[in-house]
């Protein structure tokens, strides 16, 4: 994928002309987070990331890309400034609604691509949307990051690497390198074991906000995690019985 030179280019550009000829049985809604990434990446990271791989997802298959969630339940992060959370029954009806309204212009498949951790609630939204049947799948999933992290030959892992570490730098580097701020290089930091995460929040494990491995990232490893994300959907779209 080319690298993009403005952030408002994360939004889709489709028409409803476009969207009439395409006939998508399909929706992707990223969803991302408004809340704290360190020094050197912005409050918007998770709402870029999910908004890019969107974009790598629209690039290769038939569907109709959706505009993001901006905000969502970041409450782990709330001592730092800027963070802004929404309640997680706030997360659920916004999604119940846009997948209400998706099915009455005809399309009844949807894939949740998540950019922020800390929405445990979308696991419940997608557990339950498919109790009659394969409707919503959420995307990626543990697995899919994994093979994506093996793909890009990343140094670090995804429990070490848990936020605004290498990954995520990377990605932005490859996508979106005009809203990496200087001073990742030297930001790395191990949060350990994080036990009571959620009962402490990131406060407790970390005074700079990072937790992950910066210093690592690079655009060429943001490019290949891209690269194997959009091989690895083909399996959601052939669970959701879109693979014809």
């Amino acid at each position: 994928m080319a690298n993009r030179g403005s952030a408002v280019n994360l939004l889709p550009t489709t028409t409803s002309t476009d969207v009439q000829e395409r006939r998508p049985r399909v929706a992707v809604l990223p969803i991302g987070s408004f809340e704290q990434h360190g020094s050197y990446l912005p409050l918007i990271t998770d709402t870029a990331i999910a908004c890019i791989i969107g974009q790598e997802i629209a690039d290769s298959y038939p569907v109709h890309l959706l505009p993001p969630i901006t905000m969502s339940c970041s409450h782990e992060h709330a001592a730092f400034p800027g963070t802004v959370s929404i309640s997680a029954k706030t997360l659920y009806a916004v999604i119940d609604d846009i997948r209400a309204s998706l099915a009455r212009s005809g399309i009844h498949k949807l894939v949740i691509v998540n950019g922020h951790g800390g929405n445990y609630v979308l696991s419940n939204v997608v557990q339950e949307a498919n109790v009659d049947g394969p409707a919503v799948s959420l995307f990626p999933l543990g697995a899919d990051w994994d093979r994506a992290r093996d793909h890009a030959a990343l140094d670090s892992d995804r429990h070490t690497d848990m936020h605004a570490g290498e990954i995520e730098t990377s990605i932005l580097l490859h996508a979106a390198p005009e809203l990496v701020r200087n001073g990742f290089a030297e930001a790395d930091h191990d949060g350990g074991s994080r036990s009571f995460l959620l009962v402490q929040g990131m406060g407790a494990y970390t005074q700079s906000g990072v937790i992950g491995f910066p210093s690592h990232a690079t655009a060429v490893k943001g490019q290949a995690v891209l690269a194997s994300l959009a091989t690895s959907f083909a399996g959601h779209l052939e669970i959701l019985g879109l693979s014809d």
